[in-house]
């Protein structure tokens, strides 16, 4: 599954390089992550993430790389996950760029494979279920990235 698509956030690029590229920064706006520890500082996470498509509930050991980040320009993304009987395979890369207001575009495009009995079972619901987990997750990265800070 290929999904992709691009967003306008308030924010210097600096900074929305910054939080993307933050594994706990990301783990915030990814919903029933729970862990995300630290195996090579900047590059390479391992994440416990437990994925649902209705009844079919799964819980993934997850490794998440940076294969390459270009600061405050891009970065590619590589995840592999594994659960009793199911595999998941993502590819993700970013792409940033000035926008006339001073806030930046964020373009994304990510290909997904889930394999085995998560994919067996959920096979009619795996692509509404994607979609609406990336826009929730944009969503929730965008609030946060713009929301106003306190303190001096």
């Amino acid at each position: 599954m290929r999904l992709h698509g691009s967003m306008h956030i308030q924010a210097a690029r600096a900074l929305v390089f910054e939080r993307f590229t933050d594994a706990v920064f990301v783990a915030q706006c990814v919903p029933d992550v729970r862990h995300v520890q630290t195996l090579e500082p900047g590059r390479l996470y391992a994440v416990v993430v437990e994925i649902g498509f209705g009844a079919a509930k799964s819980t993934f050991d997850t490794q998440v790389e940076f294969i390459e980040k270009t600061p405050g320009d891009s970065a590619r993304i590589r995840a592999h996950g594994r659960a009793p009987g199911s595999l998941a395979d993502v590819s993700a890369n970013l792409s940033l760029h000035d926008s006339a207001d001073g806030g930046t575009v964020l373009e994304w495009s990510a290909d997904i494979e889930i394999t085995g009995a998560v994919a067996s079972v959920a096979m009619r619901m795996l692509d509404s279920v994607v979609r609406t987990f990336s826009a929730q997750f944009f969503a929730c990265a965008k609030s946060k990235i713009e929301a106003p800070t306190t303190g001096g």
